[in-house]
């Protein structure tokens, strides 16, 4: 993905920012197989404690991977038609997509259904008769598994839809786009910056959360695409308004600041709240969600573009490599854990192994992958002219 700034320079900030978004992303799967939410494999070695760190990332990680998206496919939609820029994103994520369905994720599944609903078969029964059903199975001990199923790589299907909707909107309505731009440049000066986004993420947490919570399965998912599709079309609006981007910079320390006030509230007063909680603390609780996702994206976009300013070897190698990674590191993490199950391993140690193995694993496929033009397009990567 370009990013190029309205002067045409590199926005090296944005690239690691991704590159980031998507390390953490990785990591908070890490830390799923050891907190007590629902995982396709959780560890027997439970830690509580690491939820106040998966909570404070949770609100705004894959909020701020869609509004960089968002402005990678503004810089993209300046050089080629909507027509061209929605055929080249649909050859990078929907050959992944697929091929990540079919290949990657059912390993994932045929874990699951061992350890989670006591499936005795071997994984080409399962891969053969069950993967395959387009239907709801394992049903008899906790939720149902639609499978087909798209697992981790919802992300690259949502991000696909919304780059075909997007691309329609600038398509039919050119000057609509440049006047909302221009309107954006002005409504997020100042304290405006905080209020408008803050106000409609808290909004959305208020009416649709509780009417449509996240499922990630596309239909009826509307709090998410709400959400998810808002981000992505503010990243796109907002990627060539360099004032916008100035105030974020002037402005990361305050949004850094509510943050962290709004944060450490939550976390001093959740446990005294009474289960069942009255109306009025629920819809405190979602305000200042929202208000607390807004302000970290403005503290991570901000601290970016202030501190990232240069180029490396690193970043020129990540950016490619990290789609990749993506790709792979969730049925790596869910394997690992597979096979460390009731291994007697300490937490500690099973994070460390699992932690490795990812990180080596994403980084082995990714120099396979890189090397043989006909796997390219089914990871993401261009397919380079041959010699």
């Amino acid at each position: 993905m370009a990013n190029l700034s309205a002067r045409g320079e590199r926005r090296f900030d944005l690239d690691w920012i991704r590159i980031a978004a998507f390390g953490l992303l990785i990591l908070y799967h890490v830390g799923m197989v050891f907190v007590p939410w629902y995982y396709h494999v959780k560890s027997t070695q439970l830690v509580p404690g690491l939820l106040p760190f998966m909570l404070a990332l949770n609100p705004w990680r894959l909020c701020l991977l869609f509004l960089v998206a968002g402005a990678a496919t503004r810089f993209m939609a300046a050089n080629v038609t909507p027509g061209a820029l929605t055929r080249s994103r649909t050859l990078r994520l929907l050959p992944p997509l697929l091929f990540g369905m079919a290949v990657i994720v059912p390993p994932q599944s045929y874990w699951e259904v061992v350890l989670r609903h006591l499936y005795t078969a071997d994984f080409p029964t399962f891969y053969s008769q069950q993967y395959f059903a387009f239907a709801k199975k394992f049903c008899s001990n906790g939720p149902c598994i639609v499978l087909p199923t798209w697992n981790h790589l919802w992300f690259v299907a949502y991000l696909w839809i919304y780059t075909v909707v997007g691309m329609v909107i600038v398509a039919l309505l050119p000057g609509g786009i440049r006047r909302a731009e221009a309107w954006l440049e002005g409504a997020l000066a100042g304290l405006g910056l905080f209020l408008l986004p803050a106000l409609v993420f808290a909004a959305y947490r208020v009416m649709l959360f509780p009417r449509f919570p996240p499922s990630n399965a596309l239909v009826g998912d509307w709090y998410n695409h709400a959400l998810y599709f808002s981000m992505f079309a503010l990243g796109y609006l907002i990627a060539r308004a360099e004032p916008v981007w100035d105030e974020m910079v002037r402005l990361r320390w305050l949004a850094l600041a509510i943050a962290a006030t709004l944060f450490s509230i939550d976390v001093v007063a959740r446990p005294y709240w009474p289960a069942g909680s009255v109306p009025l603390s629920e819809i405190y609780e979602r305000t200042a969600y929202g208000i607390y996702q807004w302000c970290c994206i403005v503290a991570v976009l901000g601290f970016g573009r202030r501190w990232i300013t240069g180029d490396s070897a690193a970043r020129r190698y990540l950016t490619e490599a990290i789609f990749p990674y993506y790709i792979v590191h969730q049925t790596v993490i869910v394997g690992t854990a597979f096979a460390l199950h009731d291994s007697g391993l300490s937490a500690a140690q099973e994070a460390v192994i699992i932690i490795a193995a990812t990180a080596a694993s994403c980084a082995v496929s990714y120099e396979i992958v890189r090397r043989i033009r006909w796997l390219r397009p089914l990871f993401g990567l261009k397919i380079q002219p041959r010699a």
